[in-house]
Protein backbone atom coordinates (compact mmCIF):
# COMPACT_ATOMS: atom_id res chain seq x y z
CA UNK A 1 0.00 0.00 0.00
CA UNK A 2 2.80 2.43 0.84
CA UNK A 3 4.48 1.75 -2.51
CA UNK A 4 1.21 2.28 -4.39
CA UNK A 5 0.57 5.56 -2.58
CA UNK A 6 4.09 6.74 -3.35
CA UNK A 7 3.58 5.89 -7.02
CA UNK A 8 0.33 7.88 -7.12
CA UNK A 9 2.01 10.86 -5.47
CA UNK A 10 4.92 10.76 -7.92
CA UNK A 11 2.58 10.56 -10.90
CA UNK A 12 0.57 13.50 -9.54
CA UNK A 13 3.73 15.54 -9.08
CA UNK A 14 4.82 14.82 -12.65
CA UNK A 15 1.37 15.77 -13.96
CA UNK A 16 1.32 19.05 -12.00
CA UNK A 17 4.82 19.88 -13.20
CA UNK A 18 3.87 19.24 -16.82
CA UNK A 19 0.78 21.44 -16.48
CA UNK A 20 2.81 24.27 -14.96
CA UNK A 21 5.46 24.30 -17.68
CA UNK A 22 5.17 27.32 -19.98
CA UNK A 23 4.12 26.81 -23.56
CA UNK A 24 6.25 27.55 -26.62
CA UNK A 25 3.83 29.72 -28.56
CA UNK A 26 3.51 33.49 -28.92
CA UNK A 27 1.00 35.75 -30.59
CA UNK A 28 2.34 39.07 -31.85
CA UNK A 29 -0.12 41.58 -33.30
CA UNK A 30 -0.21 45.15 -34.57
CA UNK A 31 -2.58 48.10 -34.38
CA UNK A 32 -2.24 51.39 -36.27
CA UNK A 33 -3.95 54.37 -34.57
CA UNK A 34 -5.89 56.58 -36.95
CA UNK A 35 -4.16 59.87 -37.76
CA UNK A 36 -4.76 62.36 -34.96
CA UNK A 37 -6.48 59.74 -32.82
CA UNK A 38 -3.57 58.42 -30.73
CA UNK A 39 -4.79 59.78 -27.37
CA UNK A 40 -8.29 58.32 -27.78
CA UNK A 41 -6.80 55.03 -29.01
CA UNK A 42 -4.60 54.68 -25.95
CA UNK A 43 -7.50 55.50 -23.61
CA UNK A 44 -9.72 52.97 -25.38
CA UNK A 45 -7.07 50.27 -25.28
CA UNK A 46 -6.58 50.80 -21.55
CA UNK A 47 -10.35 50.41 -21.10
CA UNK A 48 -10.15 47.19 -23.10
CA UNK A 49 -7.44 45.86 -20.78
CA UNK A 50 -9.83 46.53 -17.91
CA UNK A 51 -12.30 44.23 -19.66
CA UNK A 52 -9.60 41.52 -19.62
CA UNK A 53 -9.15 42.11 -15.90
CA UNK A 54 -12.86 41.84 -15.18
CA UNK A 55 -13.04 38.71 -17.36
CA UNK A 56 -10.23 37.23 -15.21
CA UNK A 57 -7.96 36.64 -18.18
CA UNK A 58 -4.95 34.59 -17.02
CA UNK A 59 -2.74 35.50 -19.99
CA UNK A 60 -0.14 38.24 -19.84
CA UNK A 61 -0.24 40.90 -22.56
CA UNK A 62 2.74 43.08 -23.42
CA UNK A 63 2.24 46.47 -25.07
CA UNK A 64 4.85 48.43 -27.04
CA UNK A 65 4.84 51.48 -29.30
CA UNK A 66 7.12 51.39 -32.34
CA UNK A 67 9.57 54.27 -31.86
CA UNK A 68 11.85 53.71 -34.85
CA UNK A 69 10.80 52.09 -38.13
CA UNK A 70 8.47 52.48 -41.09
CA UNK A 71 5.56 51.67 -38.76
CA UNK A 72 6.41 54.44 -36.27
CA UNK A 73 3.61 55.00 -33.71
CA UNK A 74 2.02 51.64 -34.45
CA UNK A 75 1.18 49.60 -31.37
CA UNK A 76 2.43 46.06 -30.79
CA UNK A 77 0.62 43.76 -28.38
CA UNK A 78 1.77 40.24 -27.66
CA UNK A 79 1.40 37.27 -25.37
CA UNK A 80 4.06 34.62 -24.82
CA UNK A 81 4.56 31.13 -23.37
CA UNK A 82 1.13 29.92 -24.42
CA UNK A 83 0.32 26.22 -24.65
CA UNK A 84 -1.83 24.69 -27.37
CA UNK A 85 -4.55 24.12 -24.76
CA UNK A 86 -4.50 27.82 -23.88
CA UNK A 87 -4.64 28.85 -27.52
CA UNK A 88 -7.69 26.64 -27.90
CA UNK A 89 -9.46 28.39 -25.02
CA UNK A 90 -8.88 32.17 -24.93
CA UNK A 91 -11.03 34.15 -22.53
CA UNK A 92 -14.55 34.87 -23.88
CA UNK A 93 -13.69 35.53 -27.56
CA UNK A 94 -17.11 36.92 -28.49
CA UNK A 95 -17.16 39.34 -25.56
CA UNK A 96 -13.54 40.26 -26.26
CA UNK A 97 -14.49 41.18 -29.83
CA UNK A 98 -17.50 43.20 -28.70
CA UNK A 99 -15.37 45.21 -26.30
CA UNK A 100 -12.76 45.76 -29.02
CA UNK A 101 -15.46 47.16 -31.30
CA UNK A 102 -16.57 49.58 -28.58
CA UNK A 103 -13.19 50.74 -27.30
CA UNK A 104 -10.43 50.02 -29.85
CA UNK A 105 -11.54 49.83 -33.48
CA UNK A 106 -13.14 53.32 -33.54
CA UNK A 107 -9.61 54.70 -33.05
CA UNK A 108 -7.27 52.21 -34.76
CA UNK A 109 -6.93 49.58 -37.46
CA UNK A 110 -5.74 46.01 -36.93
CA UNK A 111 -2.81 45.63 -39.33
CA UNK A 112 -1.52 42.13 -38.71
CA UNK A 113 -1.23 39.20 -36.34
CA UNK A 114 1.12 36.24 -36.28
CA UNK A 115 1.46 32.99 -34.37
CA UNK A 116 5.05 32.09 -33.52
CA UNK A 117 6.97 29.25 -31.90
CA UNK A 118 9.77 30.08 -29.46
CA UNK A 119 13.16 28.58 -30.35
CA UNK A 120 14.97 28.02 -27.02
CA UNK A 121 17.94 26.32 -28.66
CA UNK A 122 18.73 29.57 -30.52
CA UNK A 123 17.86 31.95 -27.69
CA UNK A 124 19.25 33.32 -24.48
CA UNK A 125 16.41 33.84 -22.02
CA UNK A 126 12.92 32.46 -21.54
CA UNK A 127 10.15 32.51 -24.12
CA UNK A 128 8.77 35.67 -22.48
CA UNK A 129 10.83 38.85 -22.82
CA UNK A 130 11.90 40.96 -19.88
CA UNK A 131 9.64 44.06 -19.67
CA UNK A 132 12.60 46.36 -20.41
CA UNK A 133 12.06 49.97 -21.50
CA UNK A 134 13.38 49.27 -25.01
CA UNK A 135 13.18 46.27 -27.34
CA UNK A 136 14.84 45.74 -30.67
CA UNK A 137 12.55 43.71 -32.93
CA UNK A 138 14.24 42.15 -35.94
CA UNK A 139 11.90 40.58 -38.52
CA UNK A 140 13.54 38.32 -41.08
CA UNK A 141 12.27 36.57 -44.19
CA UNK A 142 14.51 33.68 -45.25
CA UNK A 143 14.83 32.44 -48.80
CA UNK A 144 12.44 29.46 -49.16
CA UNK A 145 13.90 26.05 -48.44
CA UNK A 146 16.75 27.37 -46.31
CA UNK A 147 15.10 27.38 -42.89
CA UNK A 148 17.23 24.60 -41.40
CA UNK A 149 20.46 26.07 -42.75
CA UNK A 150 19.49 29.49 -41.39
CA UNK A 151 18.74 28.11 -37.92
CA UNK A 152 21.92 26.04 -37.90
CA UNK A 153 23.92 29.17 -38.69
CA UNK A 154 22.43 30.99 -35.67
CA UNK A 155 23.71 28.57 -33.01
CA UNK A 156 25.91 30.47 -30.59
CA UNK A 157 24.71 33.85 -31.91
CA UNK A 158 23.01 35.39 -28.81
CA UNK A 159 24.71 37.94 -26.55
CA UNK A 160 22.58 39.08 -23.65
CA UNK A 161 18.85 38.39 -23.66
CA UNK A 162 18.04 37.38 -27.24
CA UNK A 163 14.81 35.58 -28.11
CA UNK A 164 14.13 33.89 -31.46
CA UNK A 165 10.67 32.91 -32.76
CA UNK A 166 9.68 31.07 -35.93
CA UNK A 167 6.41 32.15 -37.55
CA UNK A 168 3.77 29.43 -37.89
CA UNK A 169 1.01 31.55 -39.41
CA UNK A 170 0.38 35.21 -40.18
CA UNK A 171 2.26 36.22 -43.33
CA UNK A 172 4.78 35.30 -45.97
CA UNK A 173 7.05 32.46 -44.89
CA UNK A 174 9.61 31.44 -43.83
CA UNK A 175 9.74 34.31 -41.32
CA UNK A 176 11.49 34.79 -37.99
CA UNK A 177 11.35 37.42 -35.26
CA UNK A 178 14.19 38.21 -32.85
CA UNK A 179 13.58 40.28 -29.71
CA UNK A 180 16.38 41.94 -27.72
CA UNK A 181 15.02 43.70 -24.60
CA UNK A 182 17.40 46.26 -23.09
CA UNK A 183 17.34 48.90 -20.37
CA UNK A 184 18.05 51.79 -22.74
CA UNK A 185 18.60 52.85 -26.32
CA UNK A 186 22.29 53.17 -25.50
CA UNK A 187 22.45 49.54 -24.43
CA UNK A 188 20.99 48.47 -27.79
CA UNK A 189 23.47 50.62 -29.68
CA UNK A 190 26.41 49.39 -27.61
CA UNK A 191 25.47 45.75 -28.19
CA UNK A 192 24.94 45.61 -31.93
CA UNK A 193 23.88 42.10 -32.90
CA UNK A 194 24.74 41.41 -36.52
CA UNK A 195 23.69 38.07 -37.95
CA UNK A 196 26.44 35.52 -38.53
CA UNK A 197 27.61 35.74 -42.14
CA UNK A 198 26.35 32.24 -42.96
CA UNK A 199 22.87 33.22 -41.75
CA UNK A 200 22.89 36.65 -43.41
CA UNK A 201 23.47 35.08 -46.83
CA UNK A 202 20.13 33.27 -46.53
CA UNK A 203 18.07 36.39 -45.70
CA UNK A 204 15.71 37.71 -48.38
CA UNK A 205 14.50 40.68 -46.33
CA UNK A 206 15.02 42.06 -42.84
CA UNK A 207 13.44 44.89 -40.87
CA UNK A 208 14.79 46.38 -37.65
CA UNK A 209 12.42 48.31 -35.38
CA UNK A 210 12.90 49.73 -31.89
CA UNK A 211 9.96 49.51 -29.50
CA UNK A 212 9.13 51.44 -26.34
CA UNK A 213 7.52 49.39 -23.57
CA UNK A 214 4.15 50.78 -22.41
CA UNK A 215 3.46 49.57 -18.85
CA UNK A 216 0.01 51.21 -18.67
CA UNK A 217 -0.94 49.49 -21.94
CA UNK A 218 0.20 46.07 -20.75
CA UNK A 219 -1.71 43.52 -18.71
CA UNK A 220 -0.42 41.58 -15.69
CA UNK A 221 3.21 42.41 -16.46
CA UNK A 222 5.43 42.93 -13.41
CA UNK A 223 6.91 46.41 -13.56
Amino acid sequence: MKFSLLGVLLMSAVSISAQSEPGRYARISFLRPHDGDTVDFESGYIRHLEWHRQAKDTWKWFGWTIWAGDRQRSFVYATFNRTTAELNAPVSPADDERDNIVNVTPHAQFTGSGLFEFLPELSRGSGEPTPAPRVEMLTIEVTPGNEKSFEDALHGEPRGETLWYRMIAGGSAPRYVRLRPRASLGALLDERAELPEAAARLVAKQTIEILNFRPTMSYEIAK
